[in-house]
């Protein structure tokens, strides 16, 4: 099945370059609001619905996605230096039944380089390592991006930080979260996400279980960029983990605007003979699409509840398996101020617009 947003057939390097061309070929969709009524971090909004980083490479995605009516996007994870890709292939489609639950994460999954699943139950692999072009190029490239935001878009920043391979510190790393933040700054950005959830990094880990990470991290960041709201992007918490979630959104209350979840459930890919199919040192994947909704709407309705019990006012955007305006609505019901869907607007163009249709028609 063939995703007119991003060729899987090529590499990241590929699709980084051409854009996502298969837009060209479609008609866009007529969008017409005179009064939006909705608000994202006090930023009218048209829809609160977009792309989370993932998909976004550069100015090229951001525009078509805007264009597409896709409202409330986050470019893709920079760093403060260059930083390349995982090697192709960089997504498979995974064939499980029903939820991947974390009984079921814990066994490998079967990848595959095609599907014949209906595009609303799609469940994929993917495998990039978060990439980053130099920040002279990607700071250009995001001045780029934020022009092309229509009236009551928003586009988001997300930022990450690198571990020094030649030694440092553990203050190090986290202060280049910061360095990265602040790079972003200097660009007019409205909003920055730190990302603490990426599962493709292993030399990295994946930070947002460790309550004195995020804490620092988060506190860092936000004395850096001042009055620019702050979003943490998290993985999944199971609820034997909700005391840990709990002190963790209790820790960032002072420093936190919104809360986004979730990421990725990681799972190991691997061909039919039992092998890693991403390649023989890339065992796991993040897995994203149908398969994880369920995981991404019991982390917001989780969040909402602990934003009452605290009496806290940070916003929730919600992702994960968000396929269809049902899944949207599914989102919002559970408390979340935005919705963001990768799968669902790779292989569905048209989805910002029947959400849309949905709010206003």
């Amino acid at each position: 099945m063939e995703s007119l947003f991003y060729d899987i057939n090529r590499s990241y390097e590929e699709n980084y370059k051409r854009g996502p061309v298969g837009l060209a070929k479609l008609k866009k969709p007529l969008l017409k609001v005179t009064k939006p009524k909705f608000k994202f971090l006090g930023f009218p909004i048209n829809t609160p619905f977009g792309i989370p980083a993932g998909p976004i490479f550069n100015s090229k995605f951001a525009k078509a996605a805007f264009d597409f009516g896709f409202d409330v996007l986050t470019y893709k994870t920079q760093r403060t230096q260059f930083f390349p890709s995982n090697k192709f292939p960089n997504i498979l489609f995974v064939d499980i039944d029903g939820n991947l639950t974390s009984t079921k994460a814990k066994n490998p999954l079967l990848g595959a380089f095609t599907t014949n699943k209906n595009k609303n139950d799609l469940t994929i692999a993917n495998s990039f390592g978060n990439p980053s072009q130099d920040p002279k190029f990607w700071q250009q490239d995001l001045k780029k991006a934020l022009s092309y935001a229509l009236p009551h878009q928003l586009l988001i920043m997300s930022v990450v930080g690198t571990i020094n391979k030649n030694g440092g510190t553990e203050e190090d790393y986290f202060n280049d979260f910061a360095k990265t933040a602040k790079l972003a700054k200097e660009t007019g950005t409205k909003v920055i996400e730190i990302n603490l959830s990426c599962p493709n990094v292993a030399t990295e880990g994946v930070l947002c279980y460790t309550p004195y990470a995020v804490e620092a991290i988060a506190k860092k960041v936000k004395k850096t960029i001042g009055g620019i709201p702050l979003i943490i992007k998290l993985g999944y918490f199971s609820s034997e983990q909700q005391n840990l979630l709990q002190d963790i959104i209790k820790r960032t209350l002072p420093y936190v605007s919104a809360v986004s979840a979730i990421n990725t459930i990681p799972g190991q890919i691997v061909d039919e003979k039992g092998k890693p199919m991403l390649g023989p040192k890339r065992l796991w994947a993040g897995v994203c699409g149908r398969g994880i909704k369920w995981a991404g709407i019991d982390m917001t309705r989780r969040l909402a509840d602990l934003r009452e019990k605290l009496h806290a006012n940070y916003e929730i955007v919600g992702i994960g398996g968000v396929m269809s305006p049902n899944d949207y609505l599914e989102y919002r019901k559970a408390g979340a101020d935005a919705v963001q869907s990768a799968t669902g607007s790779m292989w569905n163009p048209y989805l910002a617009y029947e959400i849309w249709k949905s709010e206003y028609l």
